[in-house]
Parts: C-alpha cells; structure tokens; sequence
C-alpha cells in the first residue's frame, strides 16, 4: 500500500502545485487535500497519513496552532510536518521546529527541493514504523510462551500484579485457576515428546476458546497453565473452571495419542479475602487448591480453603 499526503494550504493553485509534483515521481498513492488547519486536523484524525505538508500561514488555524494539535495527540505526532511558508525570517523558521516540525520549505519552492525533503521525511517515518513493529514483535516474543503461544510465566506475574492492584483499590472480584495435565508422563514415556507438545497446543487452544477476550491465560511452566480472570468471582471463576474441565476430558487425537485419556485438574482461588495481601498469595491459595484436585482423584475442580 502506497504512502498518502496531506496538504493543508488554503491556496488551490499550491496544492495543485504539490499534487503534480509528487505525482510524478509516484511516491505517494493517495494524496489528501484541506483549505485550513481545522479541516486539516479532522482529515489527520480519520485517515491513515504518512507525510504532511501544511502552509504557516492560513486564516482560522495556522500552522503552528496545527503543530500544537499535532503534538498533543500520541497516535499521530509521530507523522512528520513539512510547513510550507513565504517568510525568509530565520527566527519564524526556528520557532516552527521548536513547535514540532519536522522540517520546512521556503515559497515559491524548487520542485526538486520539495521532492527531496518529502523523501526524507517519508524514509524517517518508514524506519521508525518499522523500528516500532520490530520492538512490538520482540515485548511479544519476550512475553509469549513459543510452544503455545500463550503468555509466558514473566508476563504473567506482571499482569498479576497490575490486577492485584485494581482489584485491592476499586475492591473488585480478581480470579485466579491454577491448572495441571493429569498424568501427563505417560503421555512423554507412550509416545514421546513430539506428541506431548502436540497435546500441550490442543489444551492451550482450548482453555483460550473457554476464557473471555480480557482474561489472560499462561504456560506457568511443564503441562502447568495459570488463569487470571479481572471481575470475576468464585462461583463465575469455579464455572469457568468446569467447562475447561469438559472441555479437555472431551479433546480427541489421533496415532499413538488415540487410546490415551487427556484430563485437567484445577483449583480456584478468588479475591479480595483477607489472606490475600498480593500476588504470591493467590498464586499460593489456587496452586494449593490445584494440589487437593490431585490428591482427591484428579480430573476435578477443587475451589481453595475459605478464610
């Protein structure tokens, strides 16, 4: 997909001007027009924007007042501002890259010069996109478990403690399951390991198919997943438990995994309660609940001990 332009220029002649220029050169696919700040500023905020050029000087909203909008937003002041203005003035110059442009250029203007200064300011927006899909992809990765795609221990804790948080200051229900494959070095031993992370990414897609879009569920470690489920309490968590329950009993593979039964035990613990001062604490209550679900036969849900 093609870069797009904004000009913003009050004058129909100069953005016809521009329009034929940048044409030629086929570096933009999409160009956008507005005859003031205001307008300008509302194209900005509706349309994927790569460059724009905007004139100083316009009635109703200049452009410095336009920079100022501009910067004030956080989803759009990283698109570079090439001002186009008439004044020779050293010191309006100054101003306006103080005020947040990325560069200007001097009217009449070389078609030449304009060319080269949009390329420039393109090619630093492309890098920087590029630089911060690149940094979202590695906190993804440093976050996600690469078996199962789910969220890693380290991100986990994190977001426990943000939600221990919120759930101790607004005294919301916070809700944490604690699950555990059921005899799952049987599976290792019968069929190898291969297999065995075949039967890791089943269970892990189907707990995620059973949890809510805001609720985060995480490879705690082995055949081990935590769930965090914000705004839920116990009798909403211990249902959400059961069905994952189900769900995994009723989980079918194929080959050598075809004869072996799949089950899950979980145990719930839900806060605020007393005993619960932080993170370690729910962790605490629900692993030991997981741990009861073992010793009272598996394959069930057990909710953790009361105060």
């Amino acid at each position: 997909m093609q870069p797009t332009l904004l000009i913003i220029d009050d004058s129909t002649t100069l953005r016809q001007q521009v329009v034929e220029i940048l044409k030629g050169t086929g570096i933009f696919g999409t160009f956008l027009e507005a005859v003031n700040g205001i307008d300008g500023f509302k194209m900005l905020l509706d349309n994927p924007v790569d460059v724009i050029l905007c004139d100083l000087e316009m009635p109703g909203m200049d452009g410095l007042k336009f920079l100022d909008m501009h910067n004030a937003h956080k989803e759009i002041k990283h698109i570079p501002v090439i001002l186009l203005t008439g004044r020779e003035s050293q010191k309006q110059k100054i101003k306006a890259l103080e005020r947040g442009a990325s560069d200007y250029v001097t009217k009449p203007f070389d078609p030449g010069e304009l060319i080269a200064r949009v390329k420039v300011q393109l090619k630093i927006k492309q890098l920087q996109d590029d630089l911060k899909e690149q940094n979202k992809r590695l906190e993804e990765l440093s976050n996600t478990d690469p078996l199962t795609q789910l969220a890693n221990r380290r991100c986990l804790m994190q977001t426990l403690e943000k939600e221990c948080q919120r759930s101790i200051r607004n005294n919301h229900s916070l809700s944490m399951i604690m699950a555990d494959l059921d005899h799952f070095k049987r599976v290792n031993d019968t069929c190898g390991h291969q297999q065995g992370d075949v039967v890791l990414k089943a269970v892990a897609e189907a707990i995620v198919d059973e949890l809510r879009e805001y609720d985060l569920a995480a490879r705690f470690g082995g055949e081990e997943f935590a769930l965090l489920l914000p705004g839920t309490d116990l009798s909403q968590a211990t249902f959400a438990a059961e069905r994952i329950r189900k769900r995994v009993a009723a989980l079918k593979f194929e080959g050598c995994l075809k004869n072996l039964t799949i089950t899950i035990s979980l145990g719930v613990a839900t806060g605020p309660r007393k005993d619960i001062q932080g993170t370690d604490d729910l962790v605490r209550l629900s692993d030991d609940a997981l741990y009861a679900a073992k010793r009272e036969g598996r394959n069930r849900v057990v909710i953790a001990d009361p105060e």
